[in-house]
């Protein structure tokens, strides 16, 4: 069976030979297994990209421990990971200077920022790490940028509605964003985000410019929800915190020991979606084995309902494991 190759596929395959690192070859195969036709005839090609995946996956692993420090490959920390991207001067240091408190550089020329920078957004009883990363162009992508924001939890494409160039800044971010395959449709074994985990945010609010050109961006394209923000004046800033945090798809639980007041400052993060077992888990590893009785304070019919080991947990609930 022909395996009916797409020219997507052909210019993946190109840039894997001109691929000069081992992540921008990582990349490459992860572009051509997210773009091959899945059919019968290209069952072995696909093979054969997964295995040369895994061996330089493994390869990068082991360069890793011998070499020098990967800038762009950041440790998340915290509730989740947010990274930042878009265009040069789009404001995505201040966002997370002003956030985080990071002493990330900001200045009015392009390119100020080289290499990812992190900081810590506080959000209620939690701390949510922020990355700033270098920005791109139509002409120029970073080499590793791609790995840093597939590796997030969330994205923020930041925009400035302050500059005439603001839709150019809009529909060159999330071109990149799809012709990357790092926001759409999962496909292969490539990691891509759905679109409820990409927030768009457009600085210089308090600019005279800013509503007038938000207002054309709306028009244009009333299928996405730019939240309008400023550094200067704070605006909507409490805003795009609950945003971030929402677009993370975490809970946070507290726990509570029989017979005493529930800890309300140190909550477990978990995914949305997860039950008691996966609570317990998150405790210690024999306590699924162990509990007996569990009871919930919030989502629960009645404060301190005793539920199963299935029952899913809602955000904030308090939950109270009997050994």
């Amino acid at each position: 069976m022909p395996a009916n190759l797409t020219p997507q596929y052909y210019a993946a395959e190109e840039a894997f030979k001109q691929a000069a690192t081992v992540e921008e070859k990582i990349a490459a195969l992860q572009e051509m297994l997210a773009v091959i036709p899945k059919h019968k005839g290209t069952e072995k090609i696909q093979a054969d990209l997964k295995r040369r995946l895994s061996r330089l996956r493994r390869e990068s692993q082991t360069r890793g421990k011998v070499s020098r420090h990967d800038p762009f490959n950041v440790e998340r920390q915290g509730a989740g990971q947010v990274v930042l991207t878009g265009y040069p001067n789009s404001g995505k240091s201040a966002i997370v200077r002003t956030l985080s408190r990071a002493r990330v550089k900001v200045a009015e020329y392009p390119f100020t920022t080289t290499v990812p920078e992190t900081g810590m957004m506080p959000f209620e009883e939690i701390m949510i790490q922020l990355v700033d990363t270098p920005p791109f162009t139509t002409e120029l992508v970073p080499p590793g940028l791609v790995n840093t924001l597939r590796n997030g939890d969330a994205l923020l494409a930041v925009i400035n509605l302050g500059t005439p160039e603001c839709l150019e800044q809009l529909e060159g971010a999330l071109e990149f964003l799809r012709e990357k395959r790092i926001v759409g449709e999962k496909k292969g074994s490539v990691k891509s985000f759905s679109p409820d985990r990409l927030l768009i945010a457009g600085t210089g609010s308090d600019r005279s410019e800013s509503g007038e050109n938000l207002a054309v961006l709306q028009e244009l394209r009333p299928d996405l929800d730019i939240l309008p923000v400023s550094t200067i004046n704070n605006q909507n800033l409490e805003d795009l915190k609950l945003r971030i945090f929402r677009a993370l798809k975490v809970i946070r639980i507290f726990s509570k020991s029989p017979g005493k007041p529930p800890d309300l400052e140190n909550p477990f993060v978990l995914p949305v979606g997860s039950t008691v077992l996966d609570l317990a888990a998150a405790i210690h590893r024999d306590f699924p084995r162990d509990m007996k009785t569990v009871r919930v304070w919030g989502s629960a019919r009645f404060s301190g309902q005793s539920v199963p080991r299935d029952y899913p947990l809602s955000d904030r609930d308090v939950v109270e494991i009997l050994i």
